[in-house]
């Protein structure tokens, strides 16, 4: 996801400033967590899975109410800082967008705030 929030600021040109991403669904999130070891995404799912399970009886119709539920825990949105052109992200972080209802076919809206750092 990183490479495509890249795309976004390069598009438009920002230098200095901070990057919103929004992901406008109620069964999808974004977040932002280590990537250097691809057993932290997997742990994460596992246990929002455990913890959320699509099995527990919920009441809403559509029977995703632990989609609906893990968005909610997880967010919809992320405000990355920019400097120089770049994600000023931490050393292992990345942007992950997390499906928890598909797959389906999903939006991403990117808004970028020109600023000037202090």
């Amino acid at each position: 996801m990183d490479h495509l929030l890249t795309e976004s600021i390069q598009k438009s040109h920002l230098s200095e400033g901070a990057l919103i991403a929004f992901v406008p669904h109620t069964t999808a999130g974004i977040t932002i967590n280590e990537n250097a070891d691809p057993a932290v995404k997997h742990d994460l799912l596992i246990s929002l899975e455990r913890k959320i399970p699509f099995s527990e009886g919920y009441t809403h119709i559509e029977g995703n109410s632990a989609a609906h539920i893990k968005t909610t825990l997880v967010g919809s949105s992320v405000l990355v800082p920019v400097s120089g052109g770049r994600l000023q992200l931490g050393t292992w972080q990345s942007v992950f967008f997390a499906e928890f209802d598909g797959p389906r076919r999903r939006s991403l809206w990117v808004t970028t705030l020109s600023g000037q750092p202090d």
